[in-house]
């Protein structure tokens, strides 16, 4: 098999012929899929074994000190020819990877050859084809996740070691110095802890990262950037945590961790920087120093490591394999992105190019992984995956609510924030027949103000006191995504037509519990807010597109464009990525004009932004590619769309102008600046839909699979291969 290896002498790398490891009792053989360099700890090692003898023994004074002790004791020739045989011999590189079980050693029963696991340690998880690995050093990879994505399993330990020593809670600030990988995930495992963080790093491009995964605030350390957003955020009494996972000889971190650590405050140190602490900065403040130790408890253990000598979880309750385990767990639920991370996958064969490229400046990189040759085809060895789409049943058949004919439509708003305020209620108001009865916030004042502003006839904040009103017709559900189905679902039981804003669900469990009180209730009386396919330009030219009797092409570019620091969308963790919150748009409009639900959905994302890919096949062969872009030029048009079939083009820009070419061709009249995007026709829809007791505007199947391939997207993407939509009977 093949190993990547280092003289550290000469400092020559090379990939080598080795033999197979034996697979031992107490552990496991694993064939690598993806293995992880440490852009921080490995680099630095190559880096050292580039230098001079002199320069060796200045960067380690700790070795340097364990050689004259040796002169001391065994004389100088023995101790020079000890050194250098040492120095003058290949040392592995590598300690985290994901790979799959190829034999089993006598006494471990929790895994199976052909299971995915990822692996840590220095000596048994190194870039190499094969390692064996003991029992405490692996964890199975949760159904789902991609090994690429379970390689960092061991550097996300790290990072969760770090915020355990710091002992966050809720709604405390947190000061992440270095926003390197270490740094990156330590910022997002604060924020799914509820923790505001500010970042400091002199690379604008990793600032930016970190702002994009949830950091409240970022910039380089030297500047006021820092020291204002940690005193606005903490009302001038400073943070609660510094993290120090930055490296290098600068005493600057924990110079700037004293001045902006509040008052008896804890200051963690997980990377290797110098550490020359201040003592009377230090003393005055009390400041609690703590090291974080690697993996977590268990590391440098040989009988935890090697002999798999468990601690028992009553006294020890996050160990090694616990923090390898509970950090895959947190990048499968979607609490933890580490994609973005990902700045570079090299073959396992170009190692030493890319261990070179990375020294020399010429590759910029986060995260680097190594891909070896069975990982292009998929070492789980399963079936292509696939999503189940939930059957729509119900209880009995469908009925809409009593009501009076003559009687106006009573409608109730849960949540009252922009979209609502804008899009929403100054279409209703002005309508005929419509009753804005109840509003209902979180907040008294947003709803004083929506009824002020609108006229609803009462505000709250009691959403039980609508639900159990008979006089209401319908409920708007326009709240945060986190909360959209649950509140349908309590809608729904409640006997209630529902208006829900996109999207419905951000999970499965999430869909398959609103189909759940469709099937309870026999209420499947729900519309989604998927406005377009009502907007006036794109329904006159659909019509004038006519009939199609082949199989269609259809590209629809989406320039979302960046959000504005802060923005509740940029939280992932609750309220899903943005285009499982916005996408269900465009999978809705291009469905609704090809006349099909999708049947399998594959998505590819470049590293280091959100921009996506998705492609969307239909049954009849037709085909929807959605771009869904955050990095392209603001002034160029939000929505852009064209379909090609029978040797015609259908058109759109921006809702603005649309045109259908063919035998004749037909564009619209411009339209006013002010786009018309079918909201008011969709209301429309809606409430003639409640006022007459009439089908709803968009069939609860469409609504389903719609969301059902929204929601692929995230499982088209960890598998790297299209996932089909198979219907669930």
């Amino acid at each position: 098999m093949k190993q990547v290896v280092q003289n550290y002498k000469s400092g020559e790398l090379a990939v080598l012929d080795v033999p197979v490891p034996g697979c031992k009792p107490g552990g496991v053989l694993v064939r690598s899929a993806y293995s992880l360099i440490s852009t921080g700890t490995e680099l630095m090692k190559v880096s050292e074994a580039g230098m001079s003898m002199l320069g060796k023994a200045r960067s380690r004074p700790d070795q340097v000190a364990k050689v004259m002790q040796s002169v001391a004791t065994n004389g100088v020739p023995a101790t020079y020819r000890k050194v250098m045989g040492k120095l003058d011999s290949y040392t592995p590189l590598g300690y985290s990877l994901c790979g799959v079980v190829e034999q089993v050693g006598a006494g471990i029963d929790d895994v199976k050859a052909g299971d995915l696991v990822a692996c840590a340690g220095n000596e048994h998880a190194l870039h190499a084809e094969l390692n064996w690995v003991p029992k405490n050093l692996y964890t199975p990879v949760p159904d789902r996740l991609a090994p690429r994505h379970a390689a960092f399993g061991t550097v996300g330990s790290i990072a969760l070691q770090g915020v355990r020593q710091g002992a966050p809670q809720l709604g405390e600030v947190a000061l992440v110095i270095g926003l390197g990988l270490i740094g990156q995930l330590v910022v997002q495992l604060l924020t799914a802890a509820g923790v505001r963080v500010v970042g400091a790093d002199p690379d604008p491009a990793r600032c930016d990262l970190a702002a994009r995964l949830g950091a409240a605030a970022c910039g380089d350390p030297s500047s006021a950037a820092v020291e204002a957003a940690v005193a606005e955020l903490t009302d001038g009494h400073g943070v609660d945590q510094v993290y120090l996972a930055a490296g290098g000889g600068s005493n600057q971190p924990v110079e700037l961790a004293a001045r902006l650590c509040r008052d008896r405050g804890r200051v963690v140190d997980i990377g290797k920087c110098r550490l020359d602490l201040p003592w009377n900065a230090y003393y005055e403040k009390e400041l609690d120093v703590r090291f974080s130790r690697s993996y977590g408890p268990g590391r440098y253990d040989p009988e935890y490591e090697l002999e798999g000598r468990d601690y028992p979880i009553g006294y020890v309750r996050w160990t090694e394999r616990r923090n390898l385990a509970c950090f895959l767990g947190l990048v499968a639920r979607g609490s933890v992105d580490v994609e973005p991370l990902v700045s570079h996958v090299a073959d396992f064969e170009d190692a030493v190019d890319t261990y070179r490229r990375l020294k020399d400046g010429e590759l910029k990189a986060v995260a680097v992984l190594f891909r070896y040759p069975e990982a292009a085809t998929e070492p789980r060895q399963t079936p292509a995956p696939s999503v189940a789409v939930p059957a729509v049943r119900r209880a009995g058949p469908a009925s809409a609510p009593a009501r009076s004919a003559t009687a106006p439509v009573r409608l109730a708003f849960v949540g009252a924030g922009n979209y609502a305020t804008s899009m929403l209620l100054p279409h209703l108001a002005q309508r005929d027949g419509v009753e804005l009865s109840t509003v209902v916030t979180t907040t008294a004042l947003s709803a004083a103000n929506a009824q002020r502003k609108f006229g609803f006839a009462q505000a709250t904040t009691d959403l039980d006191a609508v639900l159990g009103d008979d006089s209401v017709d319908a409920v708007f559900v326009v709240t945060r995504h986190s909360s959209h189905a649950e509140l349908t679902r309590r809608a729904l039981l409640a006997g209630k037509t529902v208006f829900v804003e996109k999207p419905l669900a951000l999970t499965e469990d999430e869909l398959a519990g609103v189909l759940a009180a469709v099937e309870e209730s026999g209420n499947d009386r729900l519309q989604v807010g998927f406005n377009r396919r009502f907007a006036p330009l794109l329904t006159e030219a659909k019509q004038r597109l006519g009939r199609r009797t082949g199989p269609a092409s259809l590209r629809y570019l989406v320039n979302a464009g960046q959000l504005q620091h802060g923005s509740w969308y940029l939280r992932q963790g609750t309220e899903g990525s943005r285009f499982e919150g916005e996408g269900g748009h465009f999978v809705d409009t291009a469905s609704w004009l090809l006349d099909a639900d999708p049947v399998s959905v594959y998505a590819v994302a470049p590293s280091g932004n959100e921009d996506l890919q998705v492609v969307l096949r239909y049954p009849d062969g037709s085909t929807a590619t959605i771009s869904y872009v955050t990095t392209g030029a603001p002034g160029f048009p939000k929505e852009t769309l064209d379909l090609v079939a029978d040797g015609k083009v259908l058109k759109l820009d921006d809702f603005v102008r649309a045109s259908v070419y063919g035998r004749k061709r037909w564009v619209s009249s411009r339209l006013p600046k002010a786009r018309d995007k079918g909201q008011n026709a969709e209301l429309a829809a809606f409430v003639k839909a409640v006022r007459t007791g009439g089908p709803m505007p968009v069939p609860l199947e469409s609504l389903t699979a719609t969301t059902a391939a929204t929601l692929a997207v995230r499982g088209a993407l960890a598998a790297g291969a299209p996932v089909t939509l198979e219907r669930a009977r």
